[in-house]
């Protein structure tokens, strides 16, 4: 497939990968196999970060590069369907642990022992790595794991992690109150109102839990941000997830949530990129206020990709 035949977003992506793949095996010692190259690509709901991930990955593994690319989502790694219910159940006021999606509520010992085996996966005698699969239409929607999904043997030459919440990183307990008594950037209070929504306990108890995250992001070597302009950050996630429904029931009879449900949907993850959505750019600092700081590991290898109302290439920019 010719790289024209690409949305004009996912050929900066793959220039992008490209030239971090080739610095990435310059930096790898001649004796040693090199290590596939760690991409973290992050979008919000509705941006196609799925859709733009698989072309990605179509565009990567066909002539001339001819690479192997292997995806892992982190949708893919949530808990179990007794495990999510389990969690519900023990913060039964916190409603961004009411169902999958927020940090807290994806199984990172899984995620980590899976990472681990890519990161060896070109090794000699490696063996194979099974990726997990959720699948989200069981429990009526609530979702469940089965067993594996695609079972990967090496040679591997880029592992893309891609998520709405990769990248973000913990902050400090002070930053978090701080932030929420301030106006949500680019919504208006009676389209989202975080004071009524959550409070600050709901979002600490995410902010706990996403500790265990960094160590996922530390196994990244690159990056890619997708989102939309900074005048409309925010606000534009609930048109495209908005649109992205209304094309899924045209197309399969009226099947799917009613307006006023998706709304709901996309409220729970605005505390997401409203408190932790800077660790992309600026790591464990919140904005300096932690005892400890940590950088992301892809500072000087991250690309943004902006784009517009019906997700059109604005423009692309380095970080």
């Amino acid at each position: 497939m010719s790289g024209d035949t690409h949305p004009p977003a996912v050929q900066h992506m793959a220039q992008h990968v490209l030239g971090q793949l080739q610095a990435h095996r310059l930096r790898c010692p001649p004796s040693l196999r090199p290590t596939p190259l760690f991409v973290g690509v992050q979008g919000p709901q509705g941006s196609g970060k799925t859709f733009l991930t698989s072309r990605l990955r179509a565009y990567l593994s066909s002539p001339p590069h001819a690479l192997a690319v292997t995806v892992l989502s982190i949708d893919d790694l949530y808990l179990p369907h007794s495990e999510l219910r389990n969690l519900a159940e023990s913060h039964p006021h916190n409603i961004l642990f009411q169902g999958r999606g927020q940090p807290g509520t994806h199984d990172v010992p899984l995620g980590t022992s899976v990472l681990k085996n890519l990161k060896k996966i070109n090794e000699v005698d490696a063996g194979t790595v099974d990726i997990p699969f959720f699948d989200k239409s069981l429990f009526n929607g609530q979702g469940d794991r089965v067993s594996h999904g695609e079972t990967v043997e090496g040679p591997v030459d880029v592992v893309v992690l891609e998520g709405w919440c990769v990248g973000f990183f913990p902050t400090s307990n002070e930053f978090v109150e701080e932030r929420w008594k301030e106006p949500v950037p680019t919504l208006e209070p009676d389209t989202f109102d975080m004071k009524t929504f959550v409070s600050v306990d709901h979002v600490l108890a995410v902010n706990e839990r996403l500790k265990r995250y960094v160590e996922w992001w530390n196994a990244l070597d690159a990056f890619i941000q997708i989102k939309g302009p900074s005048s409309a950050q925010l606000s534009i996630i609930y048109k495209w997830r908005l649109q992205q429904e209304h094309d899924m029931k045209a197309k399969n009879g009226g099947k799917g949530m009613t307006d006023d449900q998706v709304k709901t949907f996309v409220d729970r993850y605005i505390p997401g990129y409203v408190f932790f959505g800077d660790g992309v750019t600026k790591g464990l600092s919140g904005g300096g206020r932690t005892e400890t700081s940590q950088l992301p590991s892809w500072l000087g290898k991250g690309l943004t990709v902006t784009i517009g109302d019906d997700r059109e290439l604005l423009h692309a920019s380095n970080f």
